[in-house]
Order: C-alpha cells, then sequence, then structure tokens
C-alpha cells in the first residue's frame, strides 16, 4: 500500500488552526452575505402574502406541474437520444474506416461548436418543427455529440493492454469493445456522463424561448400575467430549488451507480497473491 501522505506534509498544530481560522472566516461571510439578501429581499416586501398567495391557487399549482411535466418529458427524450447518439458517433469515429472516421468527426466538432440556443431556433423556424421535437433535437445533437467525446475518452483510458489481450485470445473488435473496454470504461466516464445529462436537464429551460410549456415557461406566465404586483422574486425562489433538487438527485444517482459497480462481482477486482519464484515454472526442482 501507498502511503497517502506521500504527497504532502500532516499538518501541524499551527496549520490546523489556520485551517480551522480560514473555515470559520469563510463560514462568517457566506452566513453575511445569506442575511444581507434575506433583508434585501425582506426590504423589498418580497416576502408579502399577497406575492406569495398565487401559489395557494389550484390552477396555479395545476400549470406549475403540468409544466414540471413537461420539462421532465423533454430531458428523457433527450438524455436518451444524446446517450444514443453519442454511442454511434463515438463508434465512428474510433472505426477502422476513415471515410466514417472523418464524417463523425466532422459532425462531433461541429454540433459541439454550435450555440445549442442557435440549434433550437433553427429547428424551430427554419425547418417549421413543433415546440417538443425542436427542443429535444436541438439538446440531442448538442449533448450527444459531448457525449461522443466523453465515450471516445473513456475507452482510451482504458490500458492498451486489456484490448491487445483480448485480440490474442482470438476476440473481434466488437466483442472487444462489448466485453472488455466498455464494461470497464463505463465507470470512468459516469461522472461526465451525469454532469452532461445534468447540463441538457437545465438546458430544457430554453424552451421557454419557443414557447414550450416548460417549468420556466409556467414561472413566467405567473410572474407576467397576473396582477399580484409582479411576484417574480417568489416565483424564482419556487423553481430554483426544483431545479437544483432535480440535478442533485441526478448526482445522487450517478453516486448510486457507481458504489453499486464496485460491489458488484462481475467489476470488482480481484487479488491475486503473487506466485513464489519457484513455482513459475513446472519441471523438477
Amino acid at each position: 500500500m501507498t502511503d497517502s501522505t506521500a504527497l504532502y506534509d500532516i499538518p501541524g498544530p499551527h496549520a490546523r488552526r489556520r485551517h480551522l481560522l480560514y473555515g470559520l472566516a469563510s463560514t462568517v461571510v457566506i452566513l453575511a452575505l445569506a442575511g444581507w439578501i434575506l433583508y434585501l429581499l425582506f426590504d423589498n416586501d418580497q416576502f408579502t402574502s399577497i406575492k406569495w398567495s398565487p401559489f395557494l391557487y389550484k390552477g396555479i399549482q395545476e400549470l406549475l406541474l403540468e409544466g414540471l411535466g413537461n420539462t421532465l418529458k423533454a430531458f428523457a427524450y433527450a438524455s436518451v437520444l444524446s446517450l444514443a447518439l453519442g454511442a454511434v458517433l463515438a463508434t465512428g469515429r474510433l472505426s477502422d474506416h476513415r471515410v466514417l472516421r472523418w464524417i463523425s468527426t466532422l459532425l462531433v466538432e461541429f454540433f459541439r461548436a454550435m450555440p445549442v440556443l442557435v440549434m433550437i431556433f433553427f429547428i424551430f423556424v427554419a425547418l417549421k418543427v413543433q415546440a417538443l421535437p425542436a427542443l429535444v433535437a436541438g439538446l440531442t445533437l448538442y449533448n450527444g455529440s459531448v457525449l461522443a467525446e466523453v465515450f471516445r475518452t473513456g475507452i482510451h483510458a482504458v490500458a492498451r493492454g486489456q484490448g491487445e489481450a483480448a485480440y490474442a485470445l482470438g476476440m473481434r473488435k466488437t466483442q472487444v469493445m462489448t466485453y472488455v473496454l466498455v464494461p470497464q470504461a463505463v465507470r470512468a466516464m459516469l461522472p461526465a456522463i451525469i454532469s452532461q445529462l445534468v447540463v441538457a436537464l437545465k438546458d430544457t429551460s430554453l424552451g421557454f424561448l419557443i414557447t414550450y410549456e416548460e417549468f420556466l415557461h409556467a414561472g413566467k406566465l405567473i410572474a407576467s400575467n397576473l396582477d399580484y404586483d409582479l411576484p417574480f422574486i417568489p416565483v424564482v425562489l419556487v423553481i430554483s430549488p426544483i431545479y437544483i433538487g432535480m440535478c442533485m438527485l441526478l448526482s445522487w444517482f450517478a453516486t448510486w451507480v457507481a458504489r453499486r459497480e464496485r460491489r458488484s462481482p462481475k467489476t470488482k477486482a480481484v487479488d491475486v497473491d503473487p506466485a513464489e519464484p519457484e513455482t513459475l515454472l513446472p519441471g523438477p526442482q
């Protein structure tokens, strides 16, 4: 076993006191900032009952729930299609056929460089596509191209000897990818995949720009169309924690899957005791 302290010095008493002081100072600054923001909200009458009363109406609650459902529907379609497109483009970039590899590279670089909002607007306005398919298509093209690079990098991160050993056993390239490289690369790719899916979830809010009735669009309707002195800040305080909670739920799911993979007997590494020198070769001693 390697010593975990080999690359740095163990902090002494003075360093520990200094770190404690830094931590306390940071906590005080954060609490002061939060208190200042709350003071401004109270001072601007953002917590008065008249601005929060719209959320007590059943119609407003149903509007928010419908918008949340539309957001989750767009995210579900975009995430599945992005993973599929990313796998296809990554396979093309890893192909031995030069033409297929060049085409896949061109598509990945083009869609990854294009702003996702530009693609959504182009599909919605120029191609006359409905709001939901336009939003899903734009998210799929962008996130799929990014995930293609994640997949390709994850495959290349696996030790070369793993693939060479599989080829030496007579396995075909498809079998090497399916049974050797991909299962090992998934665990390394999982954090980046979940991170990109979080980006896709947040980017569903761009749907309100093309009149797709998602969660942010529902909040905009509440804030702009009700005669309650424009309850914009209460709408933000309601919608933002839900977006943050969904992103945190995705991160928790990624952590759970990673731990499950590490405990799985199919992926758990097996420690083998090194053989004694005299037992390496058969024959008389």
